[in-house]
């Protein structure tokens, strides 16, 4: 099995219950409020980490909060000796979630925003075969991006959230993107996802390119190779950690030696269930729970 590194954010997340998301000026009560773990990170290591592959953080947060986080990670064996504890604040996220499972969320980097040496460094552990995997919620990428190229590794990238700086790395080094509609737009340039499609092929050949699309499912191309899996009918209660829960699956079932369309089949499952439960970290799935599960494998 090969291993998974993911370098990236951990959040705590302050997550409020509404009827709808809140409009500019507007100011409305919560029906229900919690805090929780999360952090695009943190939610794609532990959905590694359930999906029974063997996989490790590299992060940083408050030296405070560190004891919660390996009471969280402990029970289903994420390697955590990467993750730093900081004199400064956590990184956190604001997390409005309507009643129909959308939801709306706003992020502080707190100790996600100052990546040191001592962290990044974790990658010169790991070497030809194993997985690098890699978001846009901390510092210093173009850096890390490189160096797991140096070490020959896979490269990832979920290139969440978008932003203009972005454009600017060394994204030819990239092996995957794995990427949502909204994300495929920033990129490409075009909405109509064919045309997305063939941009991002033509712009970086040889990279596989995983795109997912919400209720149409979601859509693999490398070269001559091309697998479309459809979404599963489920009721969505809370959307927040699909796309993390999908990412986490899909690399889980490449490090076992799955192809890239089993890979997609089960990402898909677990992010089914994901949205049919409250919250972020805590709503992934384990692998026994996709093996018991009953969801339909209609489209939405």
């Amino acid at each position: 099995m090969r291993k998974i590194l993911v370098l990236g954010s951990i959040n705590i997340d302050h997550s409020y219950e509404l009827d709808r998301i809140v409009r500019p000026g507007e100011t409305v009560a919560s029906k229900a409020y919690r805090t929780a773990w999360g952090g695009k990170g943190l939610n794609q290591a532990i959905a590694i980490a359930k999906a029974g592959a063997k996989t490790a953080l590299a992060a940083q947060l408050s030296a405070a909060d560190r004891p919660g986080l390996e009471r969280l990670c402990a029970p289903f064996g994420l390697d955590i000796s990467g993750v730093r504890g900081l004199d400064c604040p956590s990184g956190h996220a604001i997390i409005q979630v309507e009643s129909s499972g959308q939801n709306s969320i706003i992020i502080a980097a707190g100790a996600n925003g100052v990546m040191e040496d001592a962290t990044i460094s974790v990658i010169d552990q790991y070497g030809p075969g194993d997985i690098l995997l890699m978001q846009n919620e901390v510092n210093r990428m173009p850096e890390i991006i490189s160096r797991g190229k140096e070490r020959g590794m896979t490269v990832v990238l979920n290139p969440s959230p978008c932003t203009e700086e972005m454009l600017s790395w060394p994204l030819e080094l990239v092996d995957i993107f794995i990427l949502n509609e909204t994300e495929g737009e920033y990129i490409s340039g075009s909405a109509q996802v064919e045309e997305m499609l063939h941009i991002l092929e033509t712009r970086f050949p040889g990279a596989g390119i995983v795109l997912t699309l919400g209720a149409k499912g979601s859509v693999y191309r490398r070269g001559e190779e091309e697998y479309r899996v459809p979404a599963l009918k489920v009721e969505a209660v809370d959307t927040t950690a699909a796309g993390d829960t999908y990412t986490g699956y899909f690399l889980a079932g490449l490090s076992e030696g799955k192809g890239a369309k089993e890979s997609m089949e089960l990402a898909t499952r677990a992010a089914a269930i994901t949205v049919s439960r409250p919250g972020a970290a805590e709503s992934i799935p384990t692998a026994r729970e996709l093996d018991i599960s009953c969801l339909s494998q209609e489209n939405p």
